[in-house]
């Protein structure tokens, strides 16, 4: 838990300090000071509500033991032998098979899958996919991932301010036009790096603790595969919309390859597979 604080602070002090780099571009020190200010206060408000936030780019919709009463109790039966407190379960209305998790702690934590991902897996792949997720909110990552999400929009969003209505010395003229697009095409990339830094190692943590709260890893090597397979082809368009939460999905979500795979916040799906099906064979 204390390695994962210390990753969270680092996280946001890096994004704090992407934010004052595009202001000074924007509007000189004066640019770099409010953005410094408007970035410390998006890392508060995304803490608290950064979850929120992507279940409703997503339009999840909450379920319960009477709307959805396999997914829930497969959760509730999960959560049990993790010894955590019972999340929120949502679905997400789409044809491309993934999930997530996402919330600040165990205590305030939501899981959500697509009717794709639950249409296409049998039901102890779906456990196995569902415990996945668990071993995240368990690991605290959904913290991590949530608020680099939000803030990678918001970075990309101020980064296209900067290049569209340029910016200002320290003198109020204006700024170098080069330098400006510069900043609008590499402060995302930054972002994107941070996130893809803490992203991949974590998959791989959150594969090993959804076996062992299952108690069958290789449910989820068979889930990876399947899903590996069929999310080809079939598009997300919220993912498409919102590139910065692909590192939130159990698959990466993204359509597009070319510079994208270079950056990849998910681990090849092979490796993680084959390292499950290592734990199943130390596990006998």
């Amino acid at each position: 838990m204390g390695f994962n604080w210390l990753k969270t602070t680092i996280l946001m002090a890096a994004i704090v300090a992407l934010f004052g780099m595009i202001g000074g571009m924007i509007g000189g020190q004066s640019g770099m000071l409010l953005a410094l200010l408007f970035g410390g206060a998006m890392n508060v408000f995304a803490y608290w509500n950064s979850d929120k936030m992507v279940l409703r780019m997503y339009n999840a919709q909450e379920v319960d033991a009477r709307t959805a009463p396999e997914l829930y109790n497969m959760v509730a039966e999960l959560a049990q032998r993790a010894q955590m407190p019972m999340p929120r379960v949502y679905v997400i209305h789409e044809e491309q098979p993934n999930a997530f998790a996402t919330g600040r702690n165990p205590e305030h934590a939501a899981v959500a899958a697509t009717t794709g991902i639950m249409r296409m897996l049998d039901y102890r792949e779906l456990r196995g996919v569902m415990a996945h997720e668990l071993a995240h909110v368990k690991h605290r990552d959904t913290l991590i991932s949530t608020i680099s999400a939000t803030m990678a929009g918001a970075i990309s969003a101020l980064a296209n301010f900067a290049m569209f209505f340029g910016g200002r010395d320290e003198e109020g003229r204006p700024a170098n036009p080069i330098a400006s697009i510069a900043v609008a095409l590499l402060a995302p990339l930054a972002a994107s790096l941070i996130q893809m830094a803490i992203s991949r190692a974590r998959e791989f943590e959150a594969d090993r603790g959804g076996a062992e709260i299952s108690g069958d890893p290789l449910a989820l090597a068979s889930a990876l595969q399947k899903i590996e397979y069929y999310a080809q082809g079939r598009i997300m368009p919220a993912a498409e919309a919102h590139p910065e939460t692909a590192q939130m999905m159990i698959i990466n979500p993204l359509s597009g390859g070319g510079l994208s795979s270079l950056f990849r916040t998910h681990p090849h799906t092979e490796e993680r597979i084959a390292r499950l099906n290592q734990i199943a064979r130390n596990g006998r």
